[in-house]
């Protein structure tokens, strides 16, 4: 059975007095080894459903989040109940972050930082966690920490970590943000490469539409909805343009 995200009928949302803003995925489905870009204007929340994809903030109550894999679901709504398995286990378990700012430990070398997700989930694998320095071209700094390197070199650092302990599933927002053009491409192309010939499915948040249109992938987008003057604002997910 294929390992697969099933979302349908899930919501957030967030009050600042009397604003409201609620994030509305009215149907979402990702499976090991696909490719999925999302897009949308500033402010119509995709960190924020990042966040609940990647099980760092609660969805509302009454819909669905599930993870299917070997045969058996996970119901990823009923981990904020306290009961059964937490949300950080089946987060360190089966995902992987590649944030905006790349968000390294100073005091670690990159091979230190690579390694660190491995040994967070239990899966310790200095051959995979060595082809990935390889395959992103960090061979030449990888006795190196975060201070010495540039800027792309910390964001392929970034990536190979989210993707040393094999995760089901990588979420990255932004991750092109702060490099130039061709950087961004190159960066882009190795996360996608990585993640997908080690069988992830990955969700990549990008206002870059240009970048994104160079690679096979799936894309969803983020819309906003809301009556003149009022106090409640609607970012709904749809389908976007595909590549």
């Amino acid at each position: 059975m294929t390992t697969r995200l099933i979302i349908k009928d899930l919501s957030v949302s967030l009050s600042d007095g009397d604003r409201r803003f609620t994030l509305a995925v009215p149907q979402m489905q990702l499976a090991a080894g696909e490719v999925l870009g999302l897009t949308g204007a500033s402010g119509t929340g995709k960190t924020m459903l990042l966040e609940v994809l990647g099980l760092l903030r609660r969805p509302a109550p009454g819909g669905i989040y599930a993870l299917e894999t070997a045969g058996t679901g996970i119901d990823l709504t009923a981990l904020w109940s306290g009961t059964g398995p937490s949300a950080p286990a089946i987060r360190g378990a089966h995902f992987g972050f590649v944030p905006q700012s790349g968000g390294l430990l100073p005091f670690l070398d990159v091979a230190e930082n690579i390694s660190l997700s491995q040994r967070i989930a239990g899966r310790e694998d200095e051959a995979w966690a060595d082809d990935l320095i390889a395959r992103l071209g960090l061979g030449g700094v990888a006795g190196l920490k975060p201070p010495a390197l540039s800027i792309g070199q910390r964001q392929r650092v970034a990536i190979a970590r989210a993707l040393a302990h094999r995760p089901d599933f990588v979420i990255a927002d932004e991750p092109t943000a702060a490099l130039d053009p061709g950087a961004a491409e190159t960066a882009m192309g190795l996360l996608i490469d990585a993640a997908t010939s080690g069988g992830a499915g990955v969700v990549i948040s990008s206002h870059d539409l240009t970048l994104l249109d160079r690679f096979d992938m799936r894309r969803v987008a983020l819309s906003v909805a809301s009556e003149p003057g009022g106090t409640s604002v609607t970012s709904t997910l749809g389908e976007g343009h595909a590549a």
